[in-house]
């Protein structure tokens, strides 16, 4: 704990078995209560090396339920362990485990409820191996995101997010997509919700083990988060009023 704060650990799994056991030795145990794994149907050793690594929570999906689906059920599972701060760190060992006090510190005092490690701030991504062509690709669509939602994040491409459990259970996540641009959608209804967003400087890695999306799925993921963006600015004018908007408080349903 921090600050008498429970902080949980989720890991959205897929084919991670090559890099799990490194990943999960790099989480700080002195100020982690709990780890939860969801495993995405993987086809490799996964589940059983999460368990061999004594990991108490594992979750298994009987099929492939996409990378928002997965993340849907890790933070349901946080929550009904009464988690006070969520950290999704994806266990392809892409992110540093080693920032996880400083981001839990950071909600755990009060200074902000979401906290992304950015890739971005300082020559993180070129330094670890970022291809070219995605590092513009972020550049481009984050330029165009804060423009567009009168934001000033470095980077909306992060997997590596800490989350209060107040935003959680404020926002209706459970209304967004099962694909890669969940992230993207949770970000729109974190600032339509009206919170802020600290941002970490953080090292990445790019090797042949982590994970990482091909061309094709790249554009779809670009077409798709320039619609999310969309979406924002025509709710914010109230030109549209779309389910994923509305707080759980408000009406909205995990259902």
């Amino acid at each position: 704990m921090i600050n008498g704060k429970k902080v949980v650990i989720v890991l959205p799994a897929y084919n991670a078995g090559s890099t799990l056991e490194a990943t999960y030795a790099e989480i700080p145990k002195d100020i982690v209560d709990e780890v939860i794994l969801v495993d995405d149907a993987s086809k490799d050793n996964t589940v059983q090396l999460a368990r061999d690594l004594g990991i108490r929570h594992i979750v298994i999906h009987k099929k492939n339920r996409g990378y928002g689906g997965n993340q849907k059920t890790c933070y349901d599972k946080a929550l009904s362990l009464n988690a006070d701060i969520i950290i999704m760190l994806h266990p392809d060992y892409q992110y540093t485990p080693k920032l996880i006090t400083a981001m839990a510190s950071i909600i755990a005092n009060g200074l902000y409820q979401v906290v992304f490690g950015s890739r971005i701030l300082g020559k993180g991504a070129v330094k670890g191996g970022m291809p070219v062509y995605k590092y513009f690709a972020n550049r481009f669509l984050t330029l165009t995101q804060n423009l567009l939602m009168n934001q000033k994040l470095s980077e909306y491409h992060t997997g590596y997010r800490a989350f209060s459990r107040e935003v959680l259970t404020k926002i209706n996540y459970q209304c967004n997509s099962d694909d890669f641009v969940f992230d993207n959608e949770m970000i729109s209804q974190i600032f339509y919700a009206g919170y802020e967003i600290a941002e970490v400087t953080c090292p990445t890695r790019y090797f042949r083990e982590a994970s990482s999306i091909n061309l094709p799925r790249s554009i779809k993921y670009g077409l798709g988060v320039l619609k999310v963006t969309l979406e924002h600015v025509l709710q914010k004018r109230g030109i549209v009023n779309l389910q994923k908007y509305r707080h759980y408080s408000d009406g909205g349903s995990r259902l």
